[in-house]
């Protein structure tokens, strides 16, 4: 791939922004969050649609720097695969939560471990929150990690509802004062499902007691190689798209006290993924043209789609400098010529990723057996169609 382009990326991002540091709302040797959350200049509606609830628990002891790299890179893959998802003819909505645990930088009271992010749909905040993890030796405790993210995450009582856990890790499950068994018992009685990824030998999973604690749920369990290292295929288009995700990016429209800092971090999440590999943004490029990246709360293209939306009470000083002095029938007319720009850029996108796809098709080799990517799409596909939900 032509390396201009992954330049032109990260120029136009430092062009947009002057970055400045932007400061964790959650640090270690606490569990305590401020939530980065923004409200919206609207009432939106209760949304009927089910829901598909992911927790990811992690562990970030030493030796686990290849399974965090795995999960930063593969998210959108996992949130591409999920856009297709289906419930009655509907779209579930989703929310993804993140625990690290058996890091010697937690608080051994807290069992070294650590609520990094509550359910969110806010793609940004998630992938800000995976690049903010790193490792160091600790003990691992696994039946406390579950049941504090059973305990402290809201996983709701709609029977329609995929709430899974997946929690990775290399050492034996049967750790701390907290027993797997019983953690699992409160899964079941919340409706939820724990899958285990062990990071080793299969076989070692199985005697560390990874596969039995899955079972007990009706979950899966699965043995990876943290360290592998993951083969992108290079195609035709994804320089185009690459291309595309930079005009996409200007058709977002920043408002509200949180509009400036949203946008940041959104160019950030851009820089992050150009540090991994080229591949990996054209991949968030795909998933910020789905249906799951919205940002109505710091966004008037987004915000605009729900009607009940008041440009009345935007407080001018939070708009770009251009704006400030316009009418709110002007805005109206910008707002409505970047969604029109930005519709026809997703369309882009998607009509050229299609054209990936099929590309990538006809030159994969092998397979993706023994990644976090495989573990977490099969499982997720599989256990959703148990509840009636297809693709």
């Amino acid at each position: 791939m032509k390396t201009t382009f992954k330049t032109l990326a990260i120029i136009s991002i430092v062009a947009l922004f002057a970055f400045t540091t932007i400061p964790e709302t959650t640090t270690r040797k606490t569990l305590s969050i401020k939530t980065e959350k923004q409200t919206p200049l609207h009432i939106e509606d209760e949304k009927d649609n089910s829901n598909i609830k992911v927790a990811l628990l992690l562990d970030t002891s030493n030796s686990m720097d290849g399974l965090i790299d795995q999960a930063k890179a593969q998210l959108w893959d996992i949130i591409n695969e999920l856009s297709y998802a289906k419930y009655g003819g509907k779209n579930p909505n989703l929310s993804i939560a993140l625990y690290e645990y058996g890091n010697d930088d937690l608080e051994s009271s807290d069992g070294y471990i650590r609520k990094v992010l509550n359910f969110s749909d806010d793609l940004d905040l998630i992938s800000k929150k995976l690049f903010s993890l790193s490792t160091n030796g600790g003990s691992e405790y696994c039946g406390q990690v579950i049941k504090t993210s059973l305990d402290d995450l809201k996983w709701g009582k709609n029977k329609q509802d995929l709430n899974l856990i997946f929690i990775a890790g290399n050492e034996e499950f049967t750790q701390g004062s907290i027993s797997y068994k019983s953690a699992t018992a409160d899964a079941n009685e919340k409706n939820v499902t724990v899958n285990t990824i062990f990071c080793g030998d299969y076989k070692n999973g199985v005697s560390g007691k990874w596969q039995d604690a899955a079972t007990r749920t009706g979950g899966e369990y699965f043995a990876i190689d943290q360290n592998k290292e993951h083969v992108y295929i290079v195609t035709p288009f994804d320089d185009i798209i690459i291309q595309l995700n930079i005009d996409l990016n200007k058709t977002y429209i920043r408002y509200g006290n949180q509009g400036y800092n949203k946008m940041k971090v959104q160019a950030m999440q851009d820089s992050n993924a150009a540090e991994l590999n080229e591949v990996v943004v054209v991949k968030r490029a795909v998933s910020k043209s789905s249906r799951m990246y919205n940002n109505a709360s710091w966004d008037l293209v987004d915000a605009a789609k729900d009607k009940k939306f008041n440009y009345n009470k935007i407080e001018r000083k939070n708009l770009e400098k251009h704006l400030q002095g316009k009418t709110t029938k002007e805005i109206k007319i910008y707002v409505e010529k970047q969604a029109s720009k930005r519709k026809e850029i997703k369309n882009k996108i998607n009509e050229y990723n299609t054209k990936r796809k099929q590309y990538i098709v006809k030159k994969q080799k092998g397979s993706k057996e023994g990644s976090l990517e495989n573990a977490l799409i099969q499982t997720i596909k599989k256990q959703a169609k148990k509840k009636n939900y297809s693709w």
